[in-house]
């Protein structure tokens, strides 16, 4: 099992958000935090380009690789390649609602074959040495949450899944978009504290609708981690709390402006290698979120950052509309 108190917060594998920009940013607010990949399919690690898909920066550790797939030998595969990158855990994913995802087999529609997703783990935890977890949802369609959810958990611990992340919605294959997916269905947290009250000695973390701190730290009475979603990444000024609110560092004012700073030159490496100053920025727009100013920012990275030629000089003219103007601030 997972060391509760290494893993009591992370940050969720978001499609088109979490990818190495992003996670770098956000582990410039948390040392402490689990960050996640964005699913990757496991033939695409197996036959794709690799570096483009796997690389990733050796500040953002600890973080996972998030795998998409239902045949247990590739999964392996893909593991042990995920391992060799250098990965802390790797994680399969038993949630993701979107018509590609279904067209493969994988993703939410695995809820209905628990079993597999058992081989899938038991594969995996064969061919790597470091952690195997699962994200799933409660049920999908009209399954029974009671027993769907069970039987999924009955099944990736006896294969010796590590920790098993649950998002607290149903996931509905027909009828509700991907985006709908992530609000329509009601969320129901009981479920997952009634899953961990029956495996108290398996890691059970807790994901859906989390919008601050003082959220996820009351879920933190009922199960061993709380996963933030889109709050932290629309609002990711929250993560600068999260070191000090769950893993006993020292409060302290957060230096905004030293951020900037680190942002701008990791930018003007990323360009250097040919990338763009939007591939960075687009993630940070909501960082100031609340603060005087915090609009004018948002303008000036969405306009200017994707101008042919910007470069890191656009975000150090963002910063300087924010109203703290360039000192240390408290964490939002």
């Amino acid at each position: 099992m997972l060391k509760n108190q290494d893993h009591r917060v992370a940050v969720a594998p978001m499609m088109d958000w979490t990818d190495r920009h992003c996670r770098f940013f956000h582990r410039q607010l948390t040392s402490r935090a689990l960050l996640y990949t964005e699913m990757v399919v496991a033939d695409a690690v197996i036959q794709g380009a690799r570096d483009r898909l796997l690389g990733f920066d050796t500040a953002e550790h600890p973080v996972a690789l998030q795998l998409g797939g239902s045949d247990p030998a590739k999964l392996a595969e893909a593991a042990r390649i995920g391992e060799a990158f250098g990965y802390d855990e790797i994680n399969l994913n038993v949630g993701c609602p979107s018509d590609r995802v279904q067209s493969g087999t994988f993703g939410a529609c695995l809820m209905k074959a628990p079993g597999l997703v058992a081989d899938c783990v038991a594969a995996m935890k064969a061919t790597v040495t470091i952690p195997v977890t699962v994200k799933c949802r409660i049920g999908v369609d009209e399954q029974d949450p009671e027993p769907a959810l069970d039987a999924l958990a009955n099944g990736v611990f006896a294969a010796g899944a590590d920790a098993l992340w649950v998002h607290a919605r149903k996931a509905w294959l027909e009828g509700l978009s991907p985006k709908e997916n992530r609000d329509i269905p009601p969320l129901d947290y009981d479920r997952v504290y009634r899953l961990k009250a029956k495996k108290p000695n398996e890691f059970i973390g807790i994901n859906g609708g989390i919008q601050s701190l003082e959220e996820a730290r009351a879920h933190l009475d009922h199960v061993d981690g709380a996963m933030l979603g889109r709050a932290a990444y629309h609002t990711p000024a929250i993560l600068a709390g999260v070191d000090a609110a769950f893993y006993d560092a020292m409060p302290e004012a957060f230096d905004f402006a030293a951020l900037i700073d680190v942002m701008a030159d990791y930018a003007a490496r990323h360009i250097e290698r040919g990338g763009r100053l939007g591939h960075v920025t687009r993630h940070m727009v909501g960082l100031f979120h609340g603060l005087p100013g915090a609009r004018r920012y948002r303008q000036i990275l969405s306009t200017n950052a994707n101008r042919p030629g910007a470069g890191p000089d656009v975000l150090k003219t963002a910063f300087a509309a924010v109203g703290f103007g360039g000192g240390a601030a408290e964490a939002a």
